[in-house]
Order: C-alpha cells, then sequence, then structure tokens
C-alpha cells in the first residue's frame, strides 16, 4: 500500500461507500450498523492507488458505533498521477483439489508467483456441484469491475481443469466471466495464457460454448443408444411391470375357463416394487388382459 493506514482511510472516505451507502466522512458499515472492520472492496477501488490492495482494515479509532456516526476528518493527501496504476491488471487467484489426499500447495505456489493478489482454494470433490471459494473469487472480481469497471480484472488458475468438471460447466463460468468482462488465465496446459472475453481471447469462450454443446450433444446419444439396446432386450425402463408376462398368462389361462376378472386378482401377488406381496388391483388387471388382447397377432387362436 503506497498509502499510511490513515491517508488510506482518509482517500476511502472521502466517497459514498456503494455497498452499505456509508456516507462520506464515515466508516463503511456491517449490515447490524456497526462499524465493519474492512472497508468494502466496491468503495476502496474508487482510489486508483488502493485498486491492487483488496483488503484495507478500517482504522480502530473508527470504532462500533450507530449508521451514519460522523468521523473527524482526517489530514488531506497531495494529489498524485494515478493512471498507470489504474491501467495495472489486479489478478484473482483460484485454487482446487478433489480431496483432502491430493496437493495443493504447487497450485498456490504458482499463482503466487503470477502475482495474485487475492487466492481463493478449496478441497473439493469435482461431484460437488456448489464451490463456495469459487464462488468468493468470482464476486471479488465483479466487485471490482462494478466500482471500477475500467480496472483489467484476471481471475487466474493453475490449469483449466482446476476450474470446472466438464465443458458444459466450464461453459456456464465462463459466460459469467464474459458477463463482467473478467480475463481468464491459464498458467500451464496447451492452452496456457490470459484471454479477454471482450478482445482476441473471445475466440476461447466461443470454443468452450462449441464444446459445451458437443458435450451435450454426445450424451444425449450415448444416452438413447443405450435406451434403444436396452429396448431390444425387452427392457424398456421405468417402473417395473406390476403383473408381470407369468402373471399375465396364469390370468389368460383362468379368464379362458370362466373365471371373474376380480376372483382373477385374489389369486395373483405382485412380486418387485413397493407393492410386492399385495394382489393387484382389478383395474391393473384389466388393463394388462386389453392391452395383451390389442398385441396378439391377427389370426391367433
Amino acid at each position: 500500500m503506497d498509502l499510511t493506514p490513515a491517508g488510506a482511510a482518509d482517500a476511502i472516505e472521502r466517497r459514498d461507500c456503494p455497498k452499505c451507502v456509508a456516507p462520506a466522512g464515515s466508516a463503511c458499515r456491517t449490515r447490524g450498523g456497526k462499524t465493519a472492520t474492512k472497508y468494502h472492496t466496491a468503495r476502496f477501488i474508487l482510489v486508483p492507488s488502493l485498486r491492487e490492495e483488496l483488503e484495507v482494515p478500517v482504522p480502530d479509532d473508527r470504532g462500533p458505533g450507530r449508521p451514519g456516526r460522523p468521523w473527524r476528518q482526517g489530514p488531506s493527501i497531495e494529489a498524485r498521477p494515478e493512471t498507470s496504476l489504474a491501467a495495472k491488471p489486479i489478478r484473482i487467484g483460484y485454487a482446487r483439489c478433489a480431496t483432502a489426499q491430493q496437493e495443493l500447495q504447487s497450485q498456490l505456489d504458482a499463482l503466487e508467483a503470477a502475482q495474485c493478489k487475492r487466492i481463493f482454494s478449496e478441497k473439493i470433490s469435482t461431484r460437488v456441484k456448489v464451490r463456495p471459494e469459487l464462488e468468493k473469487a468470482l464476486k471479488l472480481a465483479h466487485d471490482i469491475k462494478l466500482a471500477a469497471p475500467d480496472q483489467p480484472v484476471i481471475l487466474a488458475v493453475h490449469e483449466l481443469k482446476r476450474l470446472a468438471r466438464n465443458a458444459a460447466e466450464l461453459m456456464t463460468i465462463s459466460a459469467t466471466l464474459q458477463t463482467g468482462d473478467i480475463q481468464l488465465e491459464l498458467l500451464t496446459g496447451p492452452l496456457t495464457g490470459v484471454y479477454d472475453p471482450s478482445g482476441m481471447g473471445s475466440m476461447l469462450f466461443v470454443v468452450l460454448a462449441v464444446a459445451a454443446q458437443l458435450d451435450r450433444n454426445y450424451i444425449r446419444e450415448k444416452t438413447l443408444e443405450g435406451q434403444m439396446a436396452a429396448a431390444a432386450k425387452g427392457n424398456h425402463g421405468g417402473r417395473p411391470k406390476v403383473i408381470d408376462d407369468d402373471m399375465l398368462l396364469f390370468a389368460r389361462a383362468l379368464k379362458d375357463n370362466g373365471t371373474p376378472v376380480p376372483e382373477i386378482a385374489k389369486k395373483l401377488t405382485i412380486k418387485t416394487g413397493k407393492n410386492a406381496g399385495k394382489h393387484p388391483s382389478v383395474a391393473s388387471l384389466y388393463r394388462a388382459l386389453a392391452e395383451a388382447e390389442n398385441t396378439e397377432p391377427a389370426g391367433h387362436v
């Protein structure tokens, strides 16, 4: 931080906070109306010289109090050129491994070497759809862009597979980056580099969209192939039949001998499913007999 803590607080509090609506001359507030321990990102990021400091603590002398509690203005700071600082990208790192036994430190070291100002990491299975630390990283990136739209923000990951489990999920994340005008940086792998969704790097996001659609089509085709193969073997999926072929054959023989359908239903026992051991309903038996007659080949006696 180029400014002293007192100077930083003075520069931040010259502006209203767009998040907690704390007025100029007052520290940021929590939801409970107390003084926050850190200034909200959307507020201090408005000060170009502080944009690379992703955490700015509130001085101790601000103390807790009611909303709107006044604070005595500190000494003014000298104006200084900030253009070069405003143009420097802010990198936010994200690291992930699937299990507690896997090693995470190499990713963290690579992200630190890439000069990431904040790094979010978690050990979480790829089967878990909700990843809290990734959501925090994306939220911080969006907060910075919301406060300073001209500020370049980069989400950095060690490799592409750390960001998502499959093409469809990767496309969802890439759409979020595109919407927020957040760049993506891959530190290793065949796609190493920085990709700007609004610039030349947009081609990567197009490729991800195509890959996601191909992935969905592939899954759909394989599912249909599996269903057709199962149907060819007589397995049509869904719930098991209440009245199987053996029960139906027995029921038709009794019916041909003049046994009433309600009496036939009492002689049958369901073999599988939640109603196993019970008798089928008369309506189910009538329906099964009717379907058997409709599917019977013409000319069958």
